[in-house]
């Protein structure tokens, strides 16, 4: 559907400036944006990314991953095609790799925001997640939805690769709760030669959501040979604690997939190795994921008591109250209040 777009501006000779991502795209008229999803259109700029899912599920909050942010409970998950990356080692890149300037793209389901809304509330999902592809493509879609959303009870979180600028954040920032941010290198030339995008504005991204107080956790997809010397990790863990400590770090194991199938999946040695760095570097909240035999538990801090225990994506136990240790009484950061039943 398409829908005119939010967070642009028109200058001289008929050219629109997109200020919604940090492509900042200059957009002439009847061209796409670097998305493929927004074009420009008698002056005007448009977004094709508007009630058509491509992707809709009930998932565990586990999965996106949060697991300081609602655990137990269920997320009613939505995606439409395209995204302003170009990552070689996608695992959703059927969906995320297309655009409106192709005819054959994939028919979605039709479905408005209110509609979105009310299936969470069938469903007795907690939260909406905006995710699989990049929520920033389909802003406007996810930010009407969130409205609703948050006007019936119901949590909002992006699963986002954090390439969104600071102005589409203050927009949404009433209504968007949560964040999952893939911090997937620390090397501005790696982001440019596998992204197409800068490290700067990630890493923006993630300290402005966090002064906003939107809860933010962290992953980092870690490929053999890309983004896993120590000095590598050691610097993704050193940025997380200074910009707050208690930020969960998901350690992601990659496995063959697009255009990266000539990689290894990654040793676990090499995800323990990570682990240790960022213990080192003062983080309180470090998970493995996509290790089935990983401890995905939460511990306290400061007692090492068992808080949240995990089987995969199932919360079986659950000890937190009002944010705190049940033992030593230490702050657990986090979105802990008990899903409704």
């Amino acid at each position: 559907m398409k829908k005119e777009a939010l967070l642009y501006e028109k200058l001289n000779g008929g050219l629109i400036h997109c200020f919604l991502c940090a492509h900042q795209c200059k957009i002439a008229e009847q061209k796409y944006g670097f998305c493929g999803v927004r074009q420009n259109l008698g002056g005007a700029l448009f977004t094709y990314a508007y009630g058509e899912l491509v992707a809709s599920h009930v998932d565990p909050i586990e999965k996106k991953p949060l697991y300081h942010f609602l655990p137990g409970s269920d997320s009613f998950s939505i995606a439409t095609i395209g995204c302003n990356f170009r990552c070689g080692f996608c695992q959703n890149w059927q969906i995320s790799q297309q655009s409106y300037r192709e005819e054959n793209r994939s028919a979605g389901e039709e479905l408005s925001p209110r509609q979105i809304v009310d299936l969470a509330l069938e469903y007795k999902c907690r939260s909406i997640s905006y995710t699989y592809t990049e929520p920033t493509i389909f802003f406007e879609y996810a930010y009407e939805t969130s409205m609703l959303a948050k006007d019936k009870g119901l949590y909002n979180n992006f699963v986002t690769n954090g390439y969104m600028t600071r102005e589409c954040l203050e927009l949404i920032r009433p209504y968007l709760d949560a964040a999952n941010v893939d911090l997937k290198f620390f090397n501005d030339d790696s982001y440019k030669r596998v992204c197409a995008a800068s490290l700067e504005p990630v890493l923006d991204s993630i300290s402005f959501m966090h002064s906003l107080g939107i809860w933010v956790e962290v992953t980092t997809l870690i490929v053999p040979g890309e983004n896993d010397s120590d000095k590598e990790l050691r610097a993704i863990a050193g940025f997380i604690a200074g910009v707050d400590r208690g930020i969960p770090w998901h350690i992601s194991r990659f496995h063959p997939d697009y255009r990266f199938t000539d990689h290894e999946a990654t040793p676990e040695s090499t995800l323990e190795k990570a682990a240790k760095l960022g213990r080192e570097a003062g983080l309180k909240f470090i998970y493995i994921g996509n290790v089935y035999e990983a401890d995905d538990s939460t511990y306290c801090p400061d007692c090492r008591k068992l808080l949240i225990e995990r089987h995969g994506f199932n919360v079986t136990q659950n000890f937190i109250k009002d944010n705190k240790c049940y033992s030593c009484n230490a702050l657990i950061p986090g979105v802990f209040r008990a899903p409704e039943k």
